[in-house]
């Protein structure tokens, strides 16, 4: 099996050569024992940054990352922004990966044809420009990106950054993995130092061993309903004790991945046997060795693990061997559910019981140990003669996983059952499912192994209940057709009209026979891109080259209208939605036209429905954005707690910046949404008193004052101008240091670079 590890083996080599004395230097230097994200972080500094005692989620701190990995709806946007930067070259191993804009209808074949006829635009832009700029280029059908990334490239002791907020996928190699925009990443490919805020460390220590119907998914679960969606904001999870010898590499790459959903920046497992087990099946034998040599210095050192709350900030307990599955939903991913306790709260709350689709996929579990241990469920089912009671949809994680198990039977298994194999793509995980509803109107339930399940997430329908949980538990209740059962307890009826209960799971951590493909779809760029000219047509709807926003102009933001006051959850997925948008995130205008039209409107429950305070109309939020930048106004965003939680994509704040929107004033951000609204020239506000949210009208002027003396730690003042003549003024607080300032003047960090 050909391996593309060659592409940046040198580098890891490298890494490992100066590893050990980097990590002794910042022991010496912190005079106190490390936390294995402490030595990663650490051995990542950038050039000249001091090893010192940096304080946590306070202190600003550059680094160098090791590599840098893009998904095709991202890249677009980020390649676009490498295309102004005026380098040539990345300075770091990069990679494109075509898994996002691939729709899930038919099945794998023909779903795969219709994106590289409906996308071949987009696919020859990236691929043009990854030959341009020595990007590594994984085709449509290659894989999902952090499946591949785990395959391929991800290394114990290592710091990647992703446009995709799941890249902590990685984590479960020991990598410190860190999902960023677009922005973010052309730093690195530029060689620019990557900042970051020092993040706090939530240690979450495993004990015993998982058994029977539980899974590494439902570790990760469970800990959503311990910390929320918000409550890993900030941090690194570092998972710890003895129970982490006992996961697969890839199990612990499902935990690190869903890791996205409480808001951490990323998630790490240490080094162990599981883990080179994994490098040496999928041909980095070389690594394995190499990280064996140093195995201590990718773990906690002994300290830590003895005394964790000592290094800590937080300290969380889980014991796997009492551990039982969970379904988390619906409509948040934090809405934890043993399975024992679930079927009273489906009946308590209402939801619909009849389980209608079942989905197993997604970049959180697609491997070969969970297909081969959810098939094992569906095999034992037909041998009791019981029939799948749900539409069963699977999507392989990527080309050397489906390969595999199209080999060893496992596909064929899930099809004779009934099952229909999609695309190595993301699908319905991101809205990419053409569902075909009876009635669209009707409240239905799906379960699904990925890790979001926002309202209309999945197909676009508010009336959808998606639950998350694993691919065994998925594989059970669409055998049943019926959220109710319980696989650990319940029996089901048989066509003969017996009651049978189905086995525990069986499968693979590995598989047997070794992994196996026959066309990977990495195409390596080309070695002579002096004669490539990256292309793209005036006309076209799909691809729009980027012009630098304005600069700042020197003045506060004064009595600029309201354009949204946004209701409760408001995720990226309301900000700028995906599903068919997806084909316009090349285009900044054409996307542009799907700002907010998710978010609810605090004055009327609606959305996309907004005061034109001209005419008393209400129009859609894009529209009234565009009304007020063709009169030479901004205007303003007001909403509530963990504003832009999900998604990394920085469309989300480069379409307010586009509209012309000055400030988002909320509650609280989610990290990676404030970083990119910071790195577009955006002004990133938050309420002092959570309380003043109330005080905004729906016809308000908003005036932002400070920004003539705009420094770190210094409040601005939030001005209301109301309609009858009153106003209202209270302090804001923002979160920008002086580099981030220098941004917000040069009118986006982009700006900044090239004017350095």
């Amino acid at each position: 099996m050909t391996k593309i590890q060659v592409f940046d083996i040198e580098m890891i080599r490298k890494f490992y050569e100066s590893y050990p004395s980097k990590v002794k230097e910042t022991r010496n230097a912190l005079k106190r024992p490390l936390t294995l994200s402490e030595k990663i972080l650490y051995a990542h500094l950038s050039i000249g940054e001091p090893v010192e005692d940096y304080v946590r989620v306070k202190d600003y701190v550059n680094f160098s990352p090791d590599r840098v990995a893009m998904q095709d709806a991202t890249a677009q946007m980020a390649l676009l922004q490498l295309m102004n930067s005026g380098r040539t070259k990345v300075a770091v191993p990069s990679t494109v990966h075509c898994d996002h804009l691939i729709q899930a209808f038919k099945s794998a074949k023909e779903d795969l044809n219709t994106a590289e006829i409906t996308n071949k635009e987009v696919y020859d832009f990236l691929s043009a420009v990854s030959d341009k700029f020595g990007i590594g280029f994984w085709k449509p059908g290659a894989g999902i990106i952090h499946q591949v990334v785990l395959e391929n490239y991800a290394f114990p002791g290592g710091m990647m950054i992703g446009t995709d907020s799941h890249t902590p996928n990685a984590g479960g190699l020991g990598m410190v993995a860190i999902g960023v925009g677009g922005a973010d990443a052309v730093d690195v490919m530029a060689g620019m130092p990557w900042e970051l805020k020092m993040p706090k460390l939530i240690g979450v220590k495993l004990m015993g061993k998982l058994s029977g119907w539980t899974s590494p998914k439902d570790v990760i679960l469970k800990l959503a309903g311990i910390l929320t969606v918000k409550g890993g904001t900030n941090a690194i999870i570092e998972y710890f004790g003895e129970g982490t010898a006992s996961l697969s590499a890839t199990g612990k790459g499902t935990i690190c991945n869903m890791g996205a959903e409480v808001g951490a920046t990323t998630s790490i497992f240490p080094y162990d046997k599981k883990t080179s087990d994994y490098l040496k099946a999928t041909g980095r034998a070389e690594i394995a060795e190499l990280a064996d040599r140093l195995a201590d210095y990718l773990i906690p050192d002994a300290e830590v693990i003895n005394e964790p709350n000592k290094y800590f900030d937080e300290v969380i307990e889980i014991n796997l061997s009492t551990l039982e599955p969970y379904v988390n939903g619906p409509f948040t991913p934090d809405a934890a559910h043993p399975i024992s306790e679930f079927a009273r709260v489906v009946k308590e709350k209402g939801y619909p019981q009849a389980m209608e689709v079942g989905l197993i996929g997604s970049c959180t579990n697609s491997s070969y140990e969970d297909l081969s241990r959810a098939v094992s469920i569906v095999k034992d089912a037909q041998s009791k003669n019981i029939k799948v009671k749900s539409q069963f949809i699977i999507n392989p994680g990527s080309e050397q996983v489906r390969y595999t198990a199209e080999r060893d039977g496992i596909l064929p298994a899930f099809e004779e059952a009934g099952a229909t194999i999609m695309a190595n793509a993301c699908g319905p995980c991101i809205g990419q499912w053409k569902r075909e509803l009876d009635d669209p109107e009707r409240p239905n339930s799906i379960v699904t192994s990925f890790n979001r399940n926002f309202a209309k997430r999945n197909d676009g329908n508010p009336n959808t209940h998606a639950f998350v949980t694993s691919p065994e538990i998925v594989a059970a209740l669409s055998i049943a057709g019926d959220l109710c059962f319980n696989p650990m307890t319940d029996t089901l009826l048989n066509e003969n009209g017996e009651k049978v209960k189905l086995q525990e799971p069986q499968g693979y951590e590995l598989p047997p026979k070794g992994y196996a493909m026959e066309d990977s779809g990495y195409l390596a760029p080309a070695e002579d891109s002096s004669q490539i000219v990256v292309k793209i047509a005036p006309d076209s709807q799909r691809l729009q080259e980027l012009y630098p926003f304005p600069v700042w102009n020197g003045k506060d933001i004064v009595e600029q209208p309201l354009l949204i006051k946004v209701k409760g959850k408001c995720t990226t997925d309301h900000i700028s939605m995906a599903g068919p948008w997806l084909r316009f995130r090349g285009h900044l205008d054409n996307i542009s036209d799907n700002m907010l039209i998710g978010a609810v409107n605090a004055f009327n429950d609606k959305t996309n429905a907004v005061l034109d305070a001209e005419t008393g109309e209400y129009i859609a939020v894009p529209k009234l954005a565009r009304k007020f930048k063709a009169e030479g106004l901004g205007s303003v965003v007001i909403a509530e707690e963990n504003y832009g939680e999900g998604s990394s994509r920085e469309h989300a704040a480069m379409e307010p910046r586009f509209l012309n929107v000055k400030a988002i004033l909320v509650k609280s951000f989610a990290r990676i949404h404030e970083t990119n609204l910071k790195k577009q020239g955006m002004l990133a506000l938050t309420f002092i008193n959570k309380e003043d949210y109330n005080k905004i009208r729906e016809d308000d002027r908003v005036s932002i004052i400070g920004l003539t003396d705009f420094k770190p730690g210094k409040n601005l003042i939030a001005e209301l101008s109301h309609k009858d003549g009153t106003k209202d003024s209270f302090e804001v607080a923002h979160t920008y240091n002086e580099t981030q300032i220098e941004w917000f003047k040069a009118g986006s960090a982009l700006n900044y670079m090239k004017g350095k």
